[in-house]
């Protein structure tokens, strides 16, 4: 039900991105940067593990332990690509890296495509039987936050990434607390 409801759910998130937002015009310039690349990495690999931690907290006897971890991928690749980014000859400060471009398009972007996706997953997980609401709608907002932020790469010019790990977090941050919100309420059994 999960991936039926995110499906459904796509296709407003795409017509909200093409409507508003579009692919960035330097694209096929932007994919010979390898940290244009990584913000797809990071955005699938905070998506594709939210869904695997939801599926399995949907059945009422589901704990977190031993599923966390993997939620953490997104946060090793960011340390490895600010690292990496560290090592090379700065085009510009790092505070300047930092803020980019796009912030508040980011701010407002991010969170606009996910809730249809928020709604899809929350409605998705009312299938199951979360024992734990809250968490179970913090990850509904983890994963439509992901796959939303995961359009938004292909319109943000900005590709550093301490701006991927300041905005995109940010933004994911707020995504998750309205899921945990929403999911306290709606996922009860």
């Amino acid at each position: 039900m999960l991936t039926m409801a995110l499906l459904v759910a796509a296709p407003l998130s795409i017509l909200i991105f093409a409507t508003f937002l579009g692919v960035r015009a330097d694209v096929m310039s932007a994919m010979h940067n390898p940290f244009f690349d990584m913000k797809f990495a990071v955005t699938l690999s905070l998506a594709i593990p939210a869904i695997i931690v939801s599926l399995h907290l949907s059945r009422p006897e589901a704990l977190m332990r031993g599923w966390g971890w993997l939620l953490l991928l997104p946060v090793g690749l960011l340390a490895v690509a600010i690292g990496g980014e560290a090592m090379m000859a700065p085009a510009m400060p790092m505070t300047m890296r930092m803020m980019g471009k796009n912030s508040r398009v980011c701010l407002l972007a991010i969170p606009a495509m996910s809730l249809p996706l928020l709604a899809g997953a929350l409605f998705g997980l009312r299938h199951g039987a979360p024992s734990h609401p809250a968490l179970a709608g913090a990850l509904a907002g983890l994963v439509s936050a992901g796959l939303a932020a995961t359009l938004y790469a292909s319109h943000c010019t900005d590709d550093s990434p301490l701006f991927v790990a300041s905005w995109y977090t940010l933004a994911t941050a707020l995504v998750a607390a309205i899921g945990a919100l929403v999911g306290s309420r709606v996922l009860r059994y």
